[in-house]
């Protein structure tokens, strides 16, 4: 077993990495001090995952929303379900299914050690019949039929739908009535045995506990395995946008929008330092203390809802704007104005300090939170990267590689205005 020690002089932090011989990679950040410990057990499978690697390199396709049904299967078993165990040990469980990963997890303040025991058991021991998948095709339609009423989560879909004419990153978490028909116990096992191989996995702990205490419990509960870190296809995508405007009527008080500007790229990902000088470009041009802002609240076409997000993860990226508006039309009309007046005046370089400062600054501050550095260092390891990296990158971005980022994005030909109108 490799233990590595991860240091950041800077800011008087280490966390540990573990090469455990089952062939799974451990993450422990202890923080002396604190009450509560977080775990995290992820994979590197989500709802983009559409297609599996066969023995012989071939891709074969699976049913979307495969991800996020599995996820919601991994938690029974023949006995007490997941869920009930933790609720014996007083620990918080959850677990999530995003485009890029799925990741099982919990938060407590005791029995730090038969909670991880849990998280690892049940993890790794899936349970599926066709009586129960079936059952489970029920309780998910409902789920995806329930979503279809959630304006926040309309508007983004409708927008990625208008936007993207191949990548499943269209398509709901969750999938589709149709598509989840296909789903059977055989489907399961099968992404199960590819994408929930250990060596496609992480385990991320910070908080109150130590290294010796997660090696103990993962001696004694992982099962090796071999295997390698799944492989994922590039799909082809044209340039351009489907539609530059889609609208769909809800029950909704104000009307809700999100404006996205599609990007094209050579390469399937963005690096950590093309993602942070877009955030500092983003919150330049439309942060709370920004000019856009300002007059946008001023106008009385935002609220404080408002927002920006890059939206980015493996062949596919994009800059969503959203919030609610009385005239998401006027609103998309003035993003795009600034980004125009952006381009003619250049980027101030006071501003672009300050903002690198205030953004530093932010993930400084998350350090701090033993959720968002156990998740990060998740996002971190899949990235091949450490928690620390975007710290040192911070460091090396210039007001002439925000130049050259607004050169190269947020053209307004593959724009997507997505509304949700309130009914009448």
């Amino acid at each position: 077993m490799k233990i590595s020690e991860i240091r950041n002089e800077q800011l008087n932090d280490v966390y540990f990495d573990i090469d455990h011989p089952s062939g799974l990679k451990i993450l422990v950040m202890p923080k002396a001090g604190y009450e509560s410990t977080y775990a995290i057990f992820a994979t590197k499978y989500g709802s983009i995952d559409t297609m599996i690697q066969l023995e012989d390199g071939s891709f074969k396709q699976i049913p979307e929303g495969t991800a996020h049904f599995l996820e919601h299967k991994l938690f029974e078993s023949e006995d007490l379900d997941a869920f009930e165990r933790f609720a014996k040990t007083g620990a918080s469980a959850n677990a999530y299914t995003s485009f890029d990963r799925t990741g099982y997890l919990f938060s407590c303040s005791a029995n730090f050690k038969k909670n991880l025991e849990i998280l690892l058991d049940f993890v790794q021991n899936p349970y599926f019949t066709q009586a129960t998948v079936e059952k489970e095709q029920g309780i998910i339609g409902q789920e995806i039929d329930m979503y279809k009423d959630v304006p926040d989560w309309e508007v983004m879909f409708n927008c990625l739908r208008t936007m993207y004419h191949n990548l499943p990153v269209r398509i709901d978490i969750a999938g589709t009535q149709e598509s989840i028909a296909q789903i059977s116990a055989d489907v399961l096992y099968g992404c199960y045995k590819n994408f929930y191989n250990l060596n496609n996995m992480v385990l991320a702990v910070a908080g109150n506990t130590t290294v010796e205490d997660v090696i103990e419990v993962a001696d004694a509960v992982l099962k090796p395995v071999e295997g390698k870190m799944a492989q994922r296809k590039i799909i082809d995508e044209p340039k351009e946008v489907i539609s530059d405007y889609c609208e769909e009527t809800l029950s909704v008080a104000t009307p809700q929008f999100m404006l996205g500007f599609k990007e094209h790229w050579d390469t399937p990902e963005r690096t950590t330092k093309e993602e942070i000088t877009m955030e500092i470009l983003m919150d330049m041009l439309s942060g709370s203390s920004s000019e856009l802002y300002r007059r946008l609240f001023d106008m009385k076409l935002i609220n404080s809802g408002f927002g920006a997000e890059y939206f980015t993860g493996f062949n596919y990226s994009c800059v969503l704007f959203s919030g609610e508006s009385a005239d998401p039309k006027a609103v998309a009309d003035e993003i795009k104005k600034e980004i125009r007046k952006f381009r003619e005046n250049g980027i101030d370089e006071k501003t672009f300090e300050r903002t690198k400062k205030k953004l530093y600054g932010r993930m400084i501050m998350g350090m701090n939170d033993v959720d968002n550095i156990a998740n990060n260092m998740v996002v971190s390891y899949f990235a091949d990267e450490t928690i620390f990296t975007d710290f040192e990158i911070y460091k090396t971005v210039t007001v002439d590689d925000v130049k050259d980022m607004l050169s190269k994005t947020l053209d307004e030909n593959y724009s997507v205005l997505s509304v949700i109108k309130p009914s009448k």
